[in-house]
């Protein structure tokens, strides 16, 4: 009222008063029934409505409340001084919709409480009720959705190939599933290195747990803190007022896949080690450290022998992911796989699209066979399904083939291309000097790289700044045409 009085200076107090009485009454009139308290919870009014719905007479006023109303809360709001804005108050076989309020002296201390029955059946709230157990139900609704997102997609099962180096490779994973250690899986980009880590988590004690994974090459540096460790209420300007779980936390019980881990950079190595060693981390603009139970499971597609001699890449965050090592093959080293591969690619193409089921032909494996594969078995699908979006043939042959992957021309009856020690593509038999446009590209591509490395005089990541690409990048690029040296 106080506030009323400064808002319209002319309001005096007997208007104020009036105001009062008149809400009081509009109340009353609204409700089913009006009881107060005093200090000690002893009921020194109720009205009449209040008095036919428990079936009691004037008999109860001096009584403390809870021997009329065994489940009242009244002697609470007495002694908090904070008022219980809506309750269910079961009375018998019964339930009230009730409110309660304190009553304060003027000096603020507590002197009683009054409450109101709002509705004298349960039932008059149905339709809030439904309406919260509606969202309620769509909550569950996502976080069963977002759990089974968090789960393993794939099992051993789908890691095709019969080669004797597929079987070590999934014997050692499944040894790497039953101990609840780091695992480091290693090879070129597109050897499968992901559906392994889905597997290895499926296979192990935490595969009922999230499974969350995390591309390090694909999250700005600016934004890697707060990705894994969170970011507290209000910590920067914008930040959220609630908060927000980082990476660690989503995938607290599971397994952490942490994608190309070449990619992170040095000042998030050093938060990355001390949160393995000792197992907590702290959100970012937090003073509070939280306990971590993750399970990491790291992969990179980079040469970590070069990036520790060039010191991107620190040594003990590299023994410490280290433990369990699995290098996976690159695909021209199991052509022995390619048809097995080949062939699930076709029926999931087929699934995907409702097309009809194709075939490769023998001359189809054998060109496949020879080929180099840069991207392994991610370039594999993406060639058979061009090669089934253009051609018509149930069974696709060499020449199919031929129309999709130029470099692999030569393969269906004749020579391999094999690159020389250089890692430059050999001359083509009978080609007259005139190799594939995905040849002259690669040929152009390594003499600039190459020129830009003299330029640099060795400098990597000036090299890399040179031909405006990031150091990963030109990593990457070294690794796939033999370029890195032990400088």
């Amino acid at each position: 009222m106080d506030k009323l009085a400064e808002t319209f200076p002319g309001i005096g107090e007997t208007f104020r008063e009036q105001m009062v009485g008149s809400l009081f009454k509009a109340v009353t009139d609204m409700c089913e029934g009006i009881l107060m308290v005093d200090q000690d919870a002893r009921i020194t009014w109720i009205d009449d409505k209040y008095k036919a719905l428990l079936g009691v007479t004037d008999a109860v006023i001096g009584k403390v409340v809870e021997e009329v109303i065994p489940k009242s809360l009244m002697r609470r709001v007495v002694e908090t001084g904070k008022p219980i804005l809506l309750d269910l108050m079961e009375f018998g076989d019964r339930s009230f919709v009730v409110v309660r309020f304190p009553l304060k002296r003027p000096d603020g201390g507590v002197q009683g409480a009054v409450g109101f029955v709002l509705f004298d059946r349960f039932q008059y709230l149905q339709p809030i009720m439904s309406k919260v157990a509606g969202l309620r139900d769509e909550l569950a609704s996502a976080q069963r959705q977002l759990a089974g997102e968090r789960r393993a997609k794939y099992t051993f099962t789908q890691f095709l190939g019969t080669s004797d180096v597929v079987r070590e490779v999934k014997r050692t994973a499944r040894r790497a599933a039953q101990f609840d250690t780091t695992v480091l899986l290693l090879g070129e980009t597109g050897t499968g290195k992901e559906l392994l880590a889905h597997a290895i988590h499926a296979a192990s004690e935490r595969a009922d747990k999230p499974f969350v994974a995390v591309n390090l090459a694909a999250i700005p540096e600016t934004l890697m803190e707060a990705e894994f460790f969170g970011v507290a209420p209000g910590a920067y300007t914008g930040a959220d007022r609630r908060g927000r779980d980082g990476k660690f936390v989503l995938a607290a019980g599971g397994t952490l896949f942490l994608d190309e881990i070449g990619d992170m950079p040095m000042a998030l190595q050093a938060k990355l080690l001390r949160a393995l060693q000792e197992r907590e981390i702290e959100p970012l603009g937090s003073n509070k450290v939280i306990k971590i139970d993750v399970r990491v499971i790291a992969a990179t597609s980079r040469d970590m022998a070069a990036l520790l001699r060039d010191k991107a890449f620190r040594p003990d965050l590299y023994y410490r992911l280290n433990v369990l090592p699995i290098t996976l093959p690159p695909l021209r080293n199991r052509a022995e796989d390619i048809q097995d591969i080949g062939e699930a690619l076709l029926e999931r193409i087929a699934q995907k699209t409702f097309a009809p089921q194709r075939e490769l032909a023998p001359s189809a494996i054998q060109a496949f066979a020879a080929y180099q594969w840069p991207g392994n078995v991610r370039e594999l699908a993406n060639v058979l399904e061009r090669m089934t979006a253009l051609s018509d043939s149930p069974v696709l042959t060499a020449e199919d083939v031929a129309m999709v992957l130029p470099g692999a021309e030569a393969a269906g009856g004749g020579e391999t291309d094999r690159p020389d020690a250089a890692g430059r593509p050999a001359p083509r038999a009978g080609g007259e000097g005139v190799g594939s446009l995905q040849d002259v590209v690669a040929d152009a591509e390594r003499a600039a790289i190459a020129e830009a490395l003299r330029r640099a005089k060795g400098v990597k990541s000036e090299a890399a700044r040179l031909l405006g690409i990031s150091r990963a990048n030109l990593y990457d690029k070294l690794s796939g045409y033999g370029m890195l040296t032990r400088s």
